[in-house]
């Protein structure tokens, strides 16, 4: 290959990037509009050209859900590491961490379920866009950043307690998962008119959940106190501050 077909190539490959990347991001703005149940159609339209161009770029609707995925699920595991790294404690990062998920999924529920609920769980049975033998599409995106996100929870809880990485990455899997599994809760009933619980309240409730836990066991409360008793000045503090 010459030089001048080289710098062609690449030229190509990087107008090829920058085409997906602005289509990612048109489908996941049409998707925060009009709902999970957008077509290929209405994003193409949002993009501003034909549903046939998107089809250049993406093999078919599950393709494309699984790169806005890839996007989202990215975006939301950059924001929590910069959470966990500004705190300045290990519990202000984990307050931190939970804030800015609730906050992330309470932006844009439309864009959460659609990368929850169908590019991960699998493609409607309905869904006329899906092409033949989508359902049930790879997890790679939300398993991707399940996993990374359990290595930043484990990191400060591990110099915190003292313990071994394989206890800190058990416990750091089901913080994630409990504050995945309360922040669904709790944006379905939200949107269902459901529940008053503020995204504020619901932060703290599930930071104390999680942080009387684990700390309640491994650092015993001083002698004669109750299991009803209030927290130790430590955790009083660090907990509201």
């Amino acid at each position: 290959m010459t030089r001048d077909q080289d710098g062609r190539s690449t030229r190509w490959d990087d107008h090829r990037a920058a085409r997906r990347a602005e289509l990612v991001s048109a489908a996941r703005k049409t998707v925060h509009r009009g709902g999970p149940g957008v077509s290929m159609d209405e994003i193409a339209a949002a993009a501003g050209t034909s549903k046939s161009i998107v089809y250049r770029y993406f093999e078919d609707k599950a393709g494309l859900r699984l790169a806005v995925s890839s996007a989202v699920v990215a975006d939301m595991r950059d924001a929590l590491a910069r959470a966990a790294e500004d705190a300045p404690t290990p519990l202000g990062g984990l307050r931190a961490m939970v804030r800015v998920y609730l906050e992330m999924i309470e932006q844009s529920p439309q864009v959460y379920w659609f990368v929850t609920r169908t590019s991960i769980a699998g493609v409607e049975p309905d869904d006329r866009d899906a092409g033949p033998g989508v359902v049930g599409t790879p997890e790679a995106p939300l398993s991707a950043y399940l996993d990374s996100v359990i290595e930043i929870v484990a990191r400060p809880f591990a110099e915190l307690a003292g313990v071994s990485d394989d206890v800190a990455a058990a416990w750091a899997a089901g913080a994630v998962g409990h504050v995945r599994g309360a922040g669904e809760w709790w944006l379905a009933h939200r949107e269902a008119g459901t529940t008053a619980m503020t995204r504020e309240e619901l932060t703290e409730h599930v930071t104390l959940w999680l942080w009387q836990g684990p700390v309640g066991v491994l650092h015993r409360e001083p002698a004669g106190a109750t299991a009803g008793s209030h927290p130790t000045h430590h955790d009083t503090r660090g907990i509201h501050a």
